[in-house]
């Protein structure tokens, strides 16, 4: 007999309520466990009592900026995967959150099939990265289980964006095209 398998957790943060509400409605009617939170704090107090798999994290909220609070998940809860969801961030803003270990940057709006897609890649990659961390740090190899986890933040990054560009590429027909 197969177990059943858990539903992705997803924790939505961002500050246009009605958005992150309808959002987080489509996601669970895909089947994901989706809680919302509409700034920062809420987030951080969100994760510290409940920790998602995947966060989608808006950068342009009052009060705790979304950098801020990527940067806190990231050192306290690294093998939640972040999916940055913005229609204000720069370049400056994407290049940074990449920096800091998000597992994606998509801008509004964005198609729910699109978000979807990427939040089961991010799963994928947290779930086998986490088992493989876990053992090691079982067997007392601290490091290389944090290694593991970082390591796994980039090679998640690359392969999401190898596939993006591949998909980019078939649905232009010519794959001559550049955007600038």
């Amino acid at each position: 007999m197969k177990k059943k398998q858990e539903k992705i957790k997803v924790l939505l943060v961002d500050d246009e309520e009605e958005f992150v509400k309808t959002l987080s409605e489509r996601l669970q009617m895909r089947d994901v466990d989706s809680d919302t939170a509409f700034d920062g704090e809420q987030a951080i107090e969100s994760v510290s009592e409940q920790e998602p798999d995947v966060l989608v994290l808006d950068l342009k909220m009052p009060g705790i900026h979304g950098l801020e609070v990527l940067r806190w998940v990231k050192r306290f809860h690294p093998s939640i995967q972040v999916i940055i969801l913005t229609g204000h961030g720069t370049e400056k803003d994407e290049e940074k959150a990449r920096e800091l270990g998000a597992f994606d940057y998509l801008k509004k709006p964005v198609e729910t099939e699109n978000l979807m897609k990427k939040i089961r890649i991010a799963y994928k990659a947290s779930f086998e990265d986490s088992m493989a961390a876990v053992a090691f740090a079982e067997s007392g190899e601290f490091d290389t289980a944090t290694d593991i986890m970082k390591e796994s933040a980039m090679n998640s990054l690359k392969s999401a964006l190898s596939e993006e560009k591949e998909e980019h590429n078939g649905s232009k027909g010519d794959k001559n095209d550049k955007k600038e």
